[in-house]
């Protein structure tokens, strides 16, 4: 039986040069409410508190999503996702990262964007790239139809990107014994995911995953050089 192919890929560092949660902050408050600038030294704050362990990595996207942007209706944030989307494939995408996108597409697997990124914007930068879904962490809704800082559900980083990933397999109706996986990522967090996967790549990694890669037998590349 032929199985399935899909490509699933990591965004920040993996795809894009640089990480965007912070400049995708910035971008939107830039264009929604610049005084919201004037919070930047409260956002430092706050990842002093995550520096300190006082919170987890989900609440600090909140707490900064919160400062920076606040609740905003989607009819006001979607132009600011699209030209953040249109900036970062400007400006953001690695070209490496292109070459093997479109040669995965060419050879018929199904793309998958995996990211502990908000799903909001990286939808966005994924339909661009050409990707066909995309697993990121949500965001909740108010009455009022505002997107909030409150992320719904798992912020989708480390194990919970793995169970995120078996979620969507179910709600797709994949069976993983019918599939061919690549994994895509440059950090040791997705691991997990690395593991799980038929084809695992550290990619563009930190010198942790390297280690991990050299002795699991993984292919390690680098689409920054």
């Amino acid at each position: 039986m032929t199985k399935v192919a899909l490509a699933i890929y990591d965004m920040d560092k993996t795809v894009t040069r640089r990480a965007t949660f912070t400049p995708f902050l910035l971008h939107a408050a830039r264009r929604l409410a610049p005084w919201r600038l004037l919070l930047l030294p409260a956002v430092a704050v706050t990842s002093l508190g995550y520096a300190l362990k006082l919170y987890d990595r989900a609440r600090l996207k909140e707490l900064n999503y919160r400062l920076l942007i606040g609740h905003v209706p989607p009819d006001r944030l979607e132009p600011v996702i699209q030209s953040f989307a249109d900036e970062q494939l400007r400006a953001n995408i690695l070209p490496g990262a292109r070459e093997r996108i479109a040669h995965d597409k060419a050879a018929g697997r199904r793309l998958v964007m995996a990211t502990a990124s908000y799903r909001l914007y990286a939808a966005a930068i994924a339909q661009r790239l050409g990707f066909d879904d995309v697993i990121g962490t949500e965001q909740a809704i108010d009455r009022k139809g505002r997107v909030l800082a409150r992320i719904d559900g798992a912020n989708c980083y480390g194990a919970a990107k793995h169970d995120m990933i078996l979620a969507w397999l179910e709600q797709e109706g994949l069976d993983r014994g019918a599939l061919h996986i690549r994994f895509y990522s440059d950090h040791v967090s997705d691991a997990v995911v690395h593991h799980w996967a038929d084809e695992a790549f550290a990619t563009n990694a930190h010198q942790r995953l390297i280690d991990v890669a050299r002795t699991e037998g993984w292919e390690v590349l680098d689409w920054r050089k």
